[in-house]
Parts: C-alpha cells; sequence; structure tokens
C-alpha cells in the first residue's frame, strides 16, 4: 500500500484569497495587470509575470506588505485542523507556493506540523524588490519558467511508493495537478480539470480535504 504525501497550494488555498493579487491591487501602479493577465492567460510565464509585477513594488515597502497581509489574509477554514490531522496520520504536508518567502513564512508560523515549504524568495538590496526562484523546473517539465516549479518538487520528493495528492487553486497548480495521484480542487484550477478531463475532486474548506482523505485511504493501493 502506497502512503499519501500532501502537496498544497498556499495563496487562495491556505489563505482565502490570493496574496500577490491582493498585495499589488493595495501597492502597486496599474501596470501590475497585464503581467497578471498574460499569467493567467498562459502568454507569459509564472517566473516573468510574478517578477515583473513585484519589480514595480520598492524595496522600502517590506514592512508595509508583511503587515498588510498579516492583518488582512485569512486562512481558509478548517486549515489548522487539516494540518493536525495529517501529523496525527503520518502524511506528510507540503506547502508548495508560488507565493514569496517574506510574506508567506509569517503566515504559515502558528502552524507546526507542516512537514516543508517551498516558495520563491525576495531580495531588498536593491531599489525594487527582485525575486529568486530557489525551486526551478526540471527537464521534464514543459514550461521551464514555472518559478517554483510545483511537478519538480513532487518528483523530486515523491517516490513510487507514495500516493500524491495536490491540492490546489489557480494557474499554478495545473501542472502539477497533470502528475498527481489525486487532485483536490477550487476555483481556475477546478474549471481547467473539467476541461483538460483531469479527475479531481472539489473543497471549499479543508473539513472537506480531511473528508476526503478519510475516503482516500480506503482506497490507495
Amino acid at each position: 500500500m502506497r502512503k499519501p504525501v500532501i502537496f498544497c497550494d498556499f495563496d487562495g488555498t491556505v489563505t482565502k484569497k490570493d496574496n500577490i493579487i491582493s498585495i499589488m491591487k493595495q501597492f502597486a501602479p496599474p501596470e501590475w495587470e497585464k503581467w497578471k493577465d498574460g499569467v493567467l492567460s498562459q502568454s507569459v510565464s509564472i517566473q516573468e509575470g510574478v517578477g515583473n509585477m513585484f519589480a514595480l513594488l520598492p524595496s522600502s515597502l517590506r514592512k508595509d506588505i508583511v503587515e498588510y497581509v498579516v492583518n488582512t489574509a485569512q486562512i481558509r477554514e478548517g486549515f489548522g485542523e487539516f494540518a493536525q490531522y495529517t501529523k496525527s496520520q503520518g502524511i506528510p504536508l507540503y506547502i508548495v507556493s508560488g507565493g514569496i518567502d517574506f510574506f508567506v513564512k509569517p503566515m504559515l508560523e502558528p502552524f507546526d506540523s507542516i512537514a516543508g515549504l517551498y516558495c520563491n524568495e525576495a531580495d531588498f538590496s536593491g531599489e525594487n524588490i527582485h525575486i529568486r526562484w530557489p525551486h526551478g523546473c526540471d527537464q521534464e517539465c514543459p514550461n521551464q519558467n514555472c518559478g517554483c516549479c510545483k511537478p519538480a518538487i513532487i518528483r523530486h520528493t515523491a517516490n513510487s511508493n507514495m500516493y500524491s495528492v495536490v491540492i490546489g487553486d489557480s494557474v499554478t497548480d495545473l501542472q502539477a495537478a497533470k502528475i498527481a495521484d489525486s487532485v483536490i480542487a477550487r476555483d481556475y484550477l477546478l474549471e481547467k480539470c473539467k476541461e483538460l478531463s483531469i479527475p479531481f475532486q472539489s473543497f471549499e474548506t479543508f473539513y472537506d480535504c480531511i473528508e476526503i482523505l478519510e475516503k482516500l485511504k480506503v482506497n490507495i493501493k
């Protein structure tokens, strides 16, 4: 019997809204929207789009951005219980995020049962924010400019004895969903799974995810 391992998105999944979008709406000049639209239409790579969005923001805004995210972002219902559930069941829970370390890490501090965090990094040494991409694509990724390449992380972390579960909501989760053993989806990812005939189960809260995993445990071979 294979052992479940979970790869869970952060922005719009663990949190109710996408924090990058919230940050841009609050702090960025209007030209950020063309990069966002390019990423969503997949005419611009995630790495190019997100990198250019943050390049519009002065490094001096670091403290203001962190305070804004911590004070306004809402954790989706049941996430704390879900994290404890995975720990009690011995299921590794990895957060794989297209978000940036300087606001993702403060949001995850209360949840000490997470097996690991993969996300992008911010460099504030220059005049404007520069994004670094420590988790790049491997040779099997068709995109090559994912930023935080979720399918590469899955291939590196999970082996043939593991049953990979992807939880997500957005375009950054699509390639991971294509190679996962099981997909738990909402919003954009849910619609793309329907469009591409990728099997999935839907969720709104992490209580739903606990129920889905309980049922999955019976069927994993």
